[in-house]
């Protein structure tokens, strides 16, 4: 097995304090100052990972506070807020005159993230947004722009990049990769596949190999029972590095989801290691050698959605930054250079062409 080296992980100081669940009292955390965070858009992601990742980093002593919560509906808006101990708005505009927030997670809407997102930034407030992090490549560059004009924290929702196997693989690396190859596999008839699924891959493409310099896409639509309105329901991309390596993604969205949805695997000089399902990562970098692997043991191992899906390790490194005392492991420039990668997609499909990088809107 390989040590535990994640960054975000309790797990070292719950076995130095003899505390299997994780919250004997953390002084180090504690003294932290605390963030206020307040989130625009609570629909089914804010509810089952983010507030619960919240509440999770605050139960380990991390001092961070959901200070009020922004959506339309009332019923959900008034459940969430009981839940949790928070205040509810109809009005993002109130919410932040009222509340001053340190940082907001923009969780609406596509369409509303530039609005929610530069609403924030004029008021001097740190974004969190959603992937994709706008609905334009032009609105997301303006927001990238005025955050870092304003000397403000602009970080995308790139999860993933947070998990236990995947934050690993970056730490134990390949050197000098020459291959990226991904899979991701989407069932769900209302998510739309590359905006909102295979995304995902397309970050972590750039953050394990680097900023790829041109792609080429074909598609087919097979089946009949796409909801989404796409033209397709599977791809194959093949993808152009500028450090001179190459890489594929295939995706489908007539697939089970979770049976399992992805797979990543970076090739490198006589080794290479694959990451399944954001569960597994092995390592093969020896012809005599044993491999190496990282895979959590149920029911032994403890883990929390909120953790191992990377939600409190993002949230976490967003209050951090907020702080003065981190970096952002992923920036809203890595979110436009993610959505610039469906632009792309869509186009060499369209066009049926090789598609050169950076778009041109």
């Amino acid at each position: 097995m390989l040590e535990d080296t994640y960054a975000h992980s309790p797990l070292k100081k719950m076995f130095d304090n003899k505390d299997v669940y994780g919250i004997a009292y953390d002084e180090e955390r504690s003294r932290k100052k605390e963030i206020r965070l307040a989130i625009i858009g609570c629909g089914g992601v804010a509810q089952s990972k983010h507030i619960p990742a919240i509440m999770r980093l605050r139960t380990i002593w991390e001092p961070v506070t959901l200070a009020a919560i922004c959506m339309r509906n009332s019923v959900q808006g008034k459940k969430v807020a009981q839940t949790y101990g928070t205040k509810w708005y109809d009005d993002y505009r109130k919410m932040l005159e009222m509340e001053k927030p340190d940082g907001v997670l923009v969780l609406s809407p596509d369409s509303l993230h530039y609005e929610h997102a530069m609403a924030c930034l004029e008021r001097g407030i740190h974004v969190l947004a959603e992937k994709p992090v706008t609905d334009s490549l032009a609105k997301a560059a303006e927001l990238v722009a005025y955050a870092k004009q304003k000397k403000l924290v602009f970080m995308t929702v790139s999860n993933k990049r947070y998990s236990p196997p995947y934050f690993r693989a970056k730490k134990y690396g390949i050197p000098n990769p020459a291959m990226f190859v991904g899979k991701f596999n989407l069932g769900y008839d209302y998510v739309d596949i590359l905006e909102g699924g295979t995304v995902h891959i397309f970050d972590l493409a750039r953050y394990f190999m680097g900023d790829v310099k041109a792609l080429t896409a074909i598609a087919t639509r097979h089946y009949s029972f796409n909801k989404t309105g796409y033209l397709f329901d599977h791809a194959c991309i093949n993808l152009e590095f500028l450090s001179g390596a190459i890489g594929q993604i295939y995706t489908s969205s007539s697939a089970l989801s979770l049976k399992p949805w992805e797979r990543v695997e970076i090739y490198g000089e006589k080794q290479w290691l694959a990451i399944e399902d954001q569960h597994t990562l092995k390592i093969y970098d020896s012809e005599e050698g044993p491999t190496k692997i990282y895979e959590p043991v149920f029911p032994n191992t403890l883990i929390f959605d909120e953790e191992f899906g990377g939600f409190m390790g993002l949230i976490e490194n967003f209050c951090e930054c907020i702080r003065g005392n981190a970096e952002p492991l992923v920036t809203g420039w890595d979110g436009m250079k993610a959505y610039e990668l469906v632009l792309a997609v869509h186009r060499s499909i369209q066009e049926k062409r090789r598609v050169e990088l950076p778009l041109i809107e």
